[in-house]
């Protein structure tokens, strides 16, 4: 692998923010992992980029850059019923999820049109619909940066949860994800309660919907809500949906009667953070060059020549309003580099 000094990010990230990257390596072969071992005791700090759909960067990034472009995808295992996919973390998520469209497997239709690549998915337990990556995964593979050694980590292993992961917190930019492996059905099993996906494939005629036409619900409804990051700078959902208990959406619900609340249990709630940011009045609201989508205020948008730091505190005004008017701390899902 070669190193690049002072690389610009610009390209490396769907927000679109100028940023340096001090040293940077392109990882494209197994071989290259093999040898990353010597790179990494060179520097103190590194740090992993995939697609960049899910991060802000807020200033330059010194030490390494290690930007990860093995791609592979291939079948392990069949049997009658389910089947094992191997894809590597330089493959852009939504080509393996068209893999599988056609080759009818079925798991991962609803996670369709989400940006980003294949090693970032558990990093996040992407989801959207009804649908986690958790939901389907089998295994990672990932190399440990510092003990220069490869894991298999087990779905329970990476412990998920809502937008989150092992990978997120403990091991936050010690881990290199080379592999993931999921196990798909050949007999569909589909997850079609989701409000807004009944809704389009009502508005479609179908009432017994394959693989592929799930698939194409979700893109349509993603194309209408959500803006292409190719034509405005964005990470898609920028806030995490809030949990409260139920005795907290009680309380709010007496001033607040149209207050949208899902049940998680039987003690606790999630709470649309799209609802609360456009009832604190930020829905299409702009400050300079950053904005909140007018269309899905969970996005926030640069329209062109935003800092990193402004679109930061951009979300943090966001946050201390919500907080004010409703009691409520939204949680960014984005990474802040």
């Amino acid at each position: 692998m070669q190193i690049s000094r002072n690389i610009s990010l610009q390209p490396y990230n769907t927000f679109g923010i100028e940023a340096l990257a001090e040293n940077f390596a392109v990882i494209e072969t197994i071989e290259d992992i093999a040898t990353i071992s010597k790179l990494t005791k060179q520097y103190q700090q590194w740090h992993l980029l995939g697609g960049g759909s899910n991060i802000l960067f807020t200033d330059n990034l010194s030490g390494l850059t290690l930007y990860n472009q093995v791609k592979g995808i291939f079948i392990v295992q069949e049997d009658e019923t389910t089947v094992l996919i191997k894809a590597f973390a330089g493959e852009k998520w939504n080509d393996l999820v068209q893999f599988c469209l056609q080759h009818n497997f079925a798991g991962v239709e609803n996670l369709s049109l989400i940006p980003g690549s294949v090693g970032a998915a558990p990093i996040q337990n992407i989801g959207a619909y009804g649908v986690e990556l958790k939901d389907v995964l089998e295994y990672v593979e990932a190399y440990h940066l510092d003990k220069h050694e490869t894991e298999i980590f087990s779905n329970k292993a990476c412990r998920f949860g809502y937008r989150d992961s092992i990978f997120k917190q403990q091991y936050k930019n010690r881990l290199l994800i080379v592999a993931i492996t999921l196990r798909l059905n050949k007999i569909p099993k589909l997850v079609i309660g989701y409000g807004s996906l009944q809704q389009q494939l009502e508005k479609m005629g179908i009432v017994k919907p394959t693989i592929q036409q799930v698939a194409e619900a979700v893109n349509i409804i993603r194309t209408n809500k959500l803006p292409d990051p190719a034509k405005i700078g964005n990470a898609g959902s920028f806030f995490k949906n809030p949990t409260i208990s139920k005795f907290r959406l009680h309380v709010l619900s007496e001033q607040y009667a149209d207050i949208p609340g899902f049940a998680l249990d039987e003690m606790n709630f999630k709470i649309s953070a799209a609802w609360l940011i456009e009832q604190a009045g930020w829905k299409g609201k702009r400050e300079g060059n950053v904005g909140c989508n007018p269309l899905q205020p969970l996005v926030i948008v640069n329209y062109g020549g935003a800092t990193g730091k402004e679109i930061y505190n951009f979300s943090e005004a966001i946050i201390q309003s919500v907080k004010q008017k409703f009691g409520i701390e939204l949680e960014r899902e984005v990474n802040i580099w």
